[in-house]
């Protein structure tokens, strides 16, 4: 294994760290970090907990007795903005002395951004930047968002037929998917800060937005109803998409129905879609999307990317992140 390919092996396992905290820590990203010695065997690993502290560096510092000759990856620049509520991560990793510091990310957030790497450097710390960036930035989706568009990361998912129904005419749509597709559903939903239905949605199907997966229930986002009218207790209401923005949420998802679909997308506000879909056909039924706004085909096309397929049981599910 090649130098390279090696600190590739560790920053993809710091990524994947970070993500166990994905939907816990907004407004602080949930980074992955793993320290490794000279020897290349791990002496710490962390990932932001729940909340935003400990920070993932100060999880993973705390497991390690001397970093000497030690290589710390981290998938976001440690942080160098003065907090009550802690140390800075640069200087805990200044005061540490490992002998390299890989990251995968700058900091987006000027508090910090490139004056943690500075901190570093200066201290005699190796540092290196850049090291499967885009995989580390769409594992911090929202905080990215935020810093750069001011707005959460809103993923929309839709559960459909093969002709693109959401439910027959009488509006039954329980069950489009099968069980393995709905359980990804709700790894999802785990993922997300807050769930957006329609009104139409609230009041025909009275869905529950919770988290069903065994062990996992608290980990249920908050819900919001788009439009108006009487909110329920426990809700947001939300009278229109860029309400959003007012959210304390990072990862928002949708989940229907499909006006609310259209009125996100006709807004420009979806980054990521997820479509779920069953091989079942039902033809005279509701369809997954009113009105998009849009007047030329051409403005349907260039949109959208496809960054994953993979089969969930029966059913296929395609991810498609914006252009």
């Amino acid at each position: 294994m090649t130098h390279l390919e090696n600190d590739i092996r560790w920053m993809q396992a710091a990524i994947a760290l970070g993500e166990r905290s994905k939907g816990l820590t907004a407004p602080s990203p949930s980074v992955g970090c793993i320290i490794v010695n000279k020897d290349n065997q791990i002496i710490g690993r962390g990932w932001t907990q729940s909340g935003g502290r400990p920070h993932a560096e100060a999880m993973a510092l705390s497991q390690c007795q001397s970093l000497k000759g030690a290589t710390v990856y981290v998938t976001l620049e440690p942080c160098a903005h003065k907090s009550n509520r802690g140390p800075t991560c640069s200087d805990s990793l200044v005061a540490a002395q490992p002998e390299r510091v890989v990251i995968a990310c700058r900091d987006p957030d000027p508090r910090t951004n490139g004056q943690g790497i500075s901190k570093m450097v200066a201290a005699g710390i190796k540092v290196e930047c850049g090291l499967l960036e885009k995989q580390a930035a769409q594992s911090m989706s929202g905080f990215f968002s935020r810093q750069l568009k001011a707005r959460p990361y809103v993923t929309l998912k839709m559960a459909t037929s093969l002709d693109g129904c959401i439910a027959l005419e009488n509006g039954e749509s329980q069950w489009i998917t099968g069980e393995r597709a709905r359980a990804h559903a709700h790894l999802e939903r785990m993922r997300s800060e807050l769930i957006v239905v329609g009104r139409k949605t609230l009041e025909f199907d009275k869905p529950s937005l919770n988290v069903r997966l065994q062990g996992l229930g608290d980990r249920s986002p908050k819900k919001a109803v788009l439009g108006h009218g009487e909110i329920p207790s426990g809700w947001i209401g939300l009278r229109e998409p860029t309400d959003i923005i007012k959210t304390t949420a990072d990862h928002v998802l949708i989940e229907g129905g499909a006006k609310t679909a259209a009125a996100f997308l006709k807004g420009d506000l979806v980054d990521r879609i997820l479509l779920y879909r069953a091989p079942i056909l039902i033809g005279k039924g509701l369809h997954a999307l009113a009105d998009i706004g849009l007047t030329h085909l051409s403005e349907a096309h260039h949109r959208w990317h496809l960054k994953e397929r993979r089969t969930l049981g029966n059913d296929q599910l395609e991810a498609y992140l914006r252009i």
